[in-house]
């Protein structure tokens, strides 16, 4: 898949979102090491805690489908300013790429984007090794 082809793929899952109460929507497509893709949207919860992001939703499916080598994911949300990754995604991607080489692509609501490894936006990760 090129990068064009991940972009546009998270962006299409933007019209999943299920987001009534921020009216946020966020889309992501997760590239793994074989080429299979995993899509996500954020899924927001009027408790707002158990709310979970597009990316962590992608990430989820992937795991649960037996892939763990993640290489890249495009994140398209609906805001003026680029996607990135909140936090708790960032560390969660992180217990899969643990070298910090996955390739995070950052999309704005005009399709413009920009890219990151996700050591540049996690320097210094909590992982196994601080266990």
């Amino acid at each position: 898949m090129t990068e064009q082809e991940l972009i546009f793929t998270a962006v299409s899952m933007k019209r999943r979102a299920w987001c009534p109460y921020s009216g946020f929507a966020v889309g992501a497509a997760l590239e793994c090491s074989d080429g299979s893709v995993f899509t996500g949207c954020n899924i927001e919860s009027a408790s707002f805690s158990p709310t979970i992001c597009a990316e962590r939703t992608a990430a989820a499916k992937a795991v649960s489908e037996g892939h763990t080598d993640f290489v890249r994911i495009a994140v398209a949300g609906s805001g003026p300013d680029y996607c990135w990754p909140c936090g708790v995604c960032r560390q969660f991607l992180s217990e899969f790429s643990p070298d910090g080489s996955l390739e995070v692509i950052a999309v704005d609501k005009n399709g413009r984007w920009e890219s990151m490894t996700l050591a540049q936006l996690l320097p210094r990760t909590f992982g196994k090794h601080s266990l």
